[in-house]
């Protein structure tokens, strides 16, 4: 997924005042080239005090999402009755009051990695979050905002009424600034897109995938592994072990060879598992053993043999984990015989 943080402040950095009334930072020019950014989202997120003081409805994107952690939101927002776009609400408590009108999704604690996961579960590709300051601290803390829009309106200083500051740091650089209608909006990449590599890695260990003899206990999986020096290794599931998941096929040769693994990526074509009972590691725990720094999936494991968590469990341990969904039929596919009569 691709996470980009929007959000305007004050000259003097704060997201609003403590007054009853909004405060207007964007001018119209800053909300257009916002309205256009939205479009290009699959999701929009903003917590649940940003619900109750604006009360907005955040149209143009086909799903809104809104996080909470006591659960305190009014059904009657705008958020749950304008429009007919998907709704999902993340929560640490259950909200029967929301059953009918949004997704409920109770994670206790309330974690971007967490709520980054469930998404990608749901086949977002791009989310927008738009706030408030503790939302966005969330994922910056996190470090899984990938980009970043920062908009001052240099004519508004909220001063003693200042409420929600932005504490962040941003890189000293942006990428790019612009003045819109006075507004000074500059960007920030934090990560590198990386889609075109990626991609490139998961056509081969999808293909290396191919190479398995479907089981009944086991997925067909392809794994490749790259480390900074230029090595490069390949493997499939039960390649050479009836016990073997791919990232160990792929381990194994890696490690025979004297491979530096600390700061390599993994391609593979199913989540990492996170449970086993044939072998004394999981291909998660085998990971971060190893040292590797990214990895890169196109299909969460399907619960049918266990519960994996492989991806929230990686980002926990400060690992890059990237998931191209729009893969995951073809790993499916190839998979078939799990689903068959």
């Amino acid at each position: 997924m691709r996470i980009t943080l929007s959000y305007a402040t004050s000259k003097d950095g704060f997201l609003d005042d403590c007054t009853a009334e909004r405060l207007i930072l964007s001018t119209p020019e800053d909300w257009e080239a916002v309205y256009a950014l939205r479009q290009e989202q699959d999701a929009i997120l903003v917590g649940a005090e940003t619900l109750r003081r604006d009360n907005p409805s955040l149209k143009l994107v086909p799903t809104r999402i809104t996080i909470t952690r006591s659960g305190n939101i009014d059904p009657t927002l705008r958020f749950f009755t304008i429009g007919e776009a998907r709704r999902i609400v993340f929560s640490e408590v259950e909200i029967p009051a929301l059953e009918s009108l949004a997704e409920v999704i109770v994670a206790k604690p309330l974690t971007a990695r967490r709520i980054t996961t469930e998404l990608e579960r749901r086949g977002i590709n791009r989310l927008l979050v738009e706030g408030g300051a503790h939302t966005l601290q969330l994922f910056l803390e996190e470090n899984l905002a990938d980009e970043v829009r920062c908009a001052v309106n240099p004519a508004i200083e909220a001063g003693e009424q200042g409420y929600a500051p932005c504490r962040h740091t941003l890189p000293t650089i942006p990428d790019r600034c612009e003045n819109l209608g006075g507004m000074e909006v500059c960007h920030y990449t934090l990560h590198p897109d990386t889609t075109e590599a990626d991609l490139r890695g998961l056509s081969e260990a999808i293909e290396a995938s191919r190479n398995c003899t479907p089981a009944a206990g086991s997925y067909c999986v392809g794994a490749v592994i790259e480390t900074l020096d230029g090595g490069h290794f390949v493997g499939y599931t039960h390649e050479t072990s009836p016990t073997h998941h791919a990232e160990q096929e792929a381990l194994k040769k890696a490690i025979t060879a004297n491979a530096d693994l600390r700061g390599a990526t993994i391609y593979t074509s199913m989540e990492p598992c996170t449970t086993r009972k044939s072998e004394p590691e999981s291909c998660t725990q085998l990971i971060l053993r190893y040292g590797l720094k990214r990895v890169v999936f196109a299909c969460y494991e399907p619960n049918k043999f266990v519960q994996c968590d492989g991806a929230c469990t990686l980002r926990a341990h400060g690992v890059e984990v990237r998931v191209y969904p729009d893969l995951a039929d073809e790993v499916l596919n190839i998979n078939g015989h799990h689903w068959e009569d």
